[in-house]
């Protein structure tokens, strides 16, 4: 039986968040397909048995619990797993990682990229947010080859939300590694090692070949028509 059921779209973007997660606690859980998370997605909230807006979903079978919202799921994966060593750098890092998200989708989607913007972002805006994790990390420690974003021993929760940020990013789309290790070398190196760890390379593995590449969609496209330019 599995420990837990994740309800997500088959894309990485949000989803490897919780996968990480999950890979680095080394649980066993599942994925129902794109049409059952449409269909629990759609149902009339009186008939929802955990009312909620949008994946993903997360059902922990052992406490009897669903969760909504990523950084909710996220911190209570982390506290039940023994994963977060300060709670309040770890949801700052967690919520950094949500504007993160935001951004590059453009608020999800809402306008597509043009050449302007796309030079704006990505000369300031997404060097500005590796910058300021580089910082989080090196004030604790951490360099390119060795320690973790919050000075732990072992890698904790605000390690996998870096890693899922950020070697996600450059790992579908790595025409932004480039300015990942003018930026911020240490995150780099941490995303790497965690990327390799036990478990969290299994899931990079199982989603090698597998599209869309990173957020799926006319925002997905418009992000790579900006690279390829």
């Amino acid at each position: 039986m599995t420990d837990y059921t994740l309800y997500y779209w088959p894309i990485p973007f949000r989803g490897h968040f919780v996968r990480y997660v999950l890979a680095h606690a080394g649980a066993r859980w599942d994925e129902p397909g794109f049409d059952a998370v449409v269909s629990l997605k759609n149902e009339a909230v009186a008939d929802q048995a955990y009312p909620f807006m949008a994946p993903p979903l997360l059902v922990d079978h052992e406490a009897g619990r669903r969760l909504s919202q990523l950084p909710a799921i996220l911190m209570y994966l982390g506290r039940k797993h023994r994963l977060v060593a300060d709670e309040d750098e770890t949801l700052r890092i967690v919520l950094d990682a949500m504007d993160v998200l935001t951004e590059i989708t453009r608020w999800h989607g809402a306008q597509m990229w043009d050449r302007a913007a796309w030079a704006t972002f990505a000369g300031a805006r997404l060097p500005r947010w590796m910058q300021i994790h580089e910082r989080i990390g090196r004030d604790h420690g951490l360099t390119a080859e060795a320690g973790f974003a919050l000075g732990t021993e072992a890698p904790g929760l605000a390690d996998l939300v870096l890693a899922a940020l950020w070697h996600t990013m450059v790992d579908r789309l790595p025409g932004l590694r480039p300015l990942l290790h003018e930026h911020a070398p240490a995150i780099e190196g941490l995303a790497d090692r965690i990327a390799a760890g036990p478990g969290v390379a299994g899931v990079i593995a199982a989603w090698k070949d597998r599209g869309p590449l990173y957020c799926a969609g006319e925002i997905e496209a418009s992000i790579l028509d900006m690279l390829a330019g």
